[in-house]
């Protein structure tokens, strides 16, 4: 009776847990069903078929990513046009001024509460930046002709102007909560699975162009094939690395009452990437900074120079891959900086009495971590730097829609790669609690008796 009484009770507890699981995987799709939702719901004031006409005539290198990043609400110039990158280059501004400036740093320090209020900082910022983007984009806007002349914004003037600013800067706040919702009430990084969202939605699009392309004779089909297999050998490509770790050796002095046991050994999994998708999802938002400046003062006299240094900035130039690549570099070294502290890491293990073979405890530890890091993020930066540019050079050959190119590959893999693990932890950790719940339950049962 004991042993099926177990076997109930264990059975409960998964399907409470999977209940659980479950609550969180339907708000998630709830979620993305909502922001889908709000990305065909247009700012007041603009001609949907006039905006997907100029859209069409320009259509090419940062407004087809910009596009993408925004699942496609640029082309309808939905309330969600701008997307989550406003906040994203918020973020990446307060985590850069968080090493600068001392009253930031001494925030840093406080804890829960510190981290409260930077929080409390960027969504501030997020609704400067957002409002400036909107702005400055309306208000180019308003003096764009779609083929045939006709005009993008019927009836220009203040009122189309601060009620697109308003809609476009509050439909961003909108992503941002919800982003905040899901990260809370679901599973995985809200942010992160809103651009994957994003990305995803125009996938079967780009399948069906390449096909198209191939029924009309445009692209040989040979080419085709070789692109199916490319996309294919690139996402096992990413997978292999995204799971590459640099294992360090380290040693865990055992102690037994007054004498010293066999010291036991384990290592120190340093990954080959370890910040992840975020130097690229950065690097992307920042590159869009230029064109969005010069939207905004390029037609005026004497800023000719920022609309050409714009175009220069579209993928598929030399200065753009050169630009893009620097800043991939750059944030995959600051937030692997971020993310692992060395000295940190060697306090702990002088404290297990841990220690690395060859290597004194202490400060000699902290060095050798960072030696390691660096070249280990060295390549993790030749690897985001590849797979990202890979579009650009392929386009060097031939012209295709290449519209999922490396940049969103490596979002959609990874993304979806840190969702299954989290969904993995989330499980295990479930059966963890069912057996501590049980262990206390059996424990005060046994003291219970021995009372009585």
């Amino acid at each position: 009776m004991s042993s099926k009484q177990e076997q109930v009770e264990k059975l409960l507890g998964n399907k409470k847990g999977l209940s659980e699981l479950k609550s969180r995987i339907l708000f998630v799709i709830g979620a993305l069903i909502i922001y889908r939702m709000g990305t065909f719901l247009p700012v007041p004031g603009v001609n949907p078929a006039a905006m997907a006409a100029l859209l069409d005539q320009n259509s090419g290198g940062l407004i087809d990513m910009f596009n993408m990043f925004s699942g496609g609400a640029l082309g309808r110039y939905s309330i969600f046009a701008l997307g989550v990158m406003p906040y994203i280059t918020a973020s990446i501004i307060m985590q850069i001024l968080g090493h600068t400036v001392p009253a930031l740093r001494e925030m840093k320090k406080e804890g829960e509460t510190g981290r409260r209020k930077i929080t409390q900082y960027t969504r501030y910022f997020t609704i400067i930046l957002a409002a400036v983007q909107s702005f400055s984009i309306t208000s180019a806007l308003q003096s764009f002709d779609a083929a045939g002349g006709i005009p993008v914004v019927p009836q220009p003037g203040f009122g189309f102007l601060f009620t697109a600013t308003v809609s476009l800067t509050g439909g961003t706040m909108f992503l941002m909560w919800l982003g905040e919702q899901i990260t809370e009430r679901g599973i995985g990084n809200g942010i992160s699975l809103i651009i994957f969202a994003g990305i995803v939605v125009g996938l079967p699009g780009a399948v069906y162009s390449v096909f198209q392309l191939v029924s009309e004779g445009q692209l040989n089909a040979l080419w085709a094939i070789l692109l199916m297999v490319l996309a294919l050998a690139l996402t096992a490509f990413i997978v292999f690395v995204e799971r590459g770790q640099r294992r360090i050796t380290m040693q865990f002095a055992r102690r037994g009452g007054r004498q010293a046991t066999q010291a036991q050994t384990s290592y120190l999994p340093l990954k080959v990437n370890m910040a992840g998708v975020i130097p690229v999802i950065f690097a992307s938002s920042l590159v869009l900074f230029p064109s969005t400046i010069a939207s905004f003062v390029g037609q005026n006299e004497g800023f000719g120079w920022l609309t050409d240094l714009s175009q220069q900035l579209s993928p598929g130039n030399t200065l753009y891959m050169i630009f893009f690549g620097s800043l991939i570099v750059f944030f995959a070294y600051f937030y692997t900086a971020l993310t692992f502290n060395s000295d940190e890491t060697a306090d702990n293990l002088k404290k297990q009495s841990a220690v690395i073979p060859g290597i004194r405890p202490g400060k000699q530890t902290s060095s050798y971590l960072d030696g390691v890091l660096n070249r280990v993020t060295f390549w993790g930066s030749l690897y985001l730097l590849g797979v990202s540019l890979l579009p650009d050079l392929i386009g060097q050959f031939i012209t295709i829609p290449f519209a999922l190119g490396g940049t969103g590959l490596l979002i959609v893999v990874v993304v979806a790669m840190d969702f299954m693990a989290q969904l993995q932890n989330h499980l295990v950790s479930q059966q963890y609690d069912s057996v501590l719940k049980k262990t206390n339950i059996k424990n005060y049962q046994r003291s219970s008796k021995i009372r009585r």
